[in-house]
């Protein structure tokens, strides 16, 4: 059997310059090539892989992304000379906003992945409070959740979710059953756990549940919060299926209904202009709508 073929290095070389740089000019420059020297490298390369290595704007495909860290990895052991101490790259620092339980849920499993593929990126998380869109200091990138759009800076929907009833074994034997949550008398008997975040009009809306917003009972303005509050017994919760997936696999809730309905509000990437003219922002962008596609 014949050995699968190594590509070039000078088309690796391109590839990883210009997954930084986003731009063929500037990978050039770096490279001291032409841009058309450039883009027939990525070519060559992603013909021999069989792969799209990069969309339109020299964004990052997903396939692109995956490849990204084994070629910096190895391109890392070439630059290293036997006897030497390996050379300390120069961190670049990259400031992140991020809501507490999309950063518990969705982003912290998956940034070993980022970590890898851009060592030279040190990421420092903060925490913004939904809906406020409020942080302790300025960030970089921010992901807000809401509706959008947002005039003040520029984003893209990286995350959308649906919403179902939950809440504890325990309070479903004591209270229940529901029947599937759908009625004004599964809603009436039960304790409504409340939050601004997602709030009940849009599953009394979804099953023409003629009720008001509930004024009274528990109130919570963090996912985790309102999820932990089920499983300790408080009542019955919204859950974002995405959010409160590890919720229901641990068994800590149990859902009411197989149905989830559309929340009406998104997790958004937010920048500043002129953020993604920074190879580290635009990396960031790129990496998490693969990583959430």
């Amino acid at each position: 059997m014949t050995p699968p073929r190594i590509p070039p290095i000078q088309c690796l070389l391109a590839f990883e310059a210009l997954a930084r740089r986003r731009s063929v000019t500037a990978a050039g420059d770096e490279l001291n090539v032409t841009p058309s020297a450039v883009s027939h490298r990525i070519r060559q390369l992603e013909g021999q892989l069989g792969l799209k290595l990069f969309g339109r704007d020299f964004s990052l495909t997903a396939e692109g992304a995956a490849y990204l860290g084994p070629v910096r990895e190895g391109l890392r052991a070439l630059q290293q000379v036997p006897g030497q101490a390996p050379e300390t790259s120069r961190s670049v620092r990259l400031r992140l906003a991020v809501t507490p339980t999309f950063s518990r849920q969705i982003l912290l499993p998956r940034l070993a992945l980022f970590r890898h593929a851009y060592p030279e990126i040190e990421l420092i998380l903060q925490v913004a409070i939904p809906l406020a869109d409020v942080k302790a200091e300025e960030a970089d990138l921010e992901v807000r959740y809401g509706t959008g759009p947002y005039s003040d800076v520029e984003h893209v929907r990286i995350l959308r979710d649906e919403v179902t009833p939950v809440c504890s074994a325990d309070y479903l034997n004591e209270f229940g059953p529901f029947g599937g949550f759908d009625t004004i008398e599964d809603v009436t008997r039960a304790h409504l756990i409340r939050s601004p975040l997602d709030p009940w009009s849009t599953w009394f809306q979804a099953h023409g549940i003629a009720l008001p917003e509930p004024r009274v009972g528990s109130q919570f303005n963090d996912v985790g919060l309102v999820l932990d509050a089920a499983a300790a017994g408080f009542g019955v919760a919204l859950m974002r299926t995405k959010l409160g997936l590890s919720w229901v696999d641990s068994g800590r809730l149990v859902r009411l209904s197989p149905q989830a309905v559309p929340s009406p509000c998104a997790h958004h990437l937010c920048w500043k202009p002129g953020a993604m003219e920074r190879w580290e922002c635009a990396a960031f962008v790129d990496w998490l709508k693969a990583a959430l596609a």
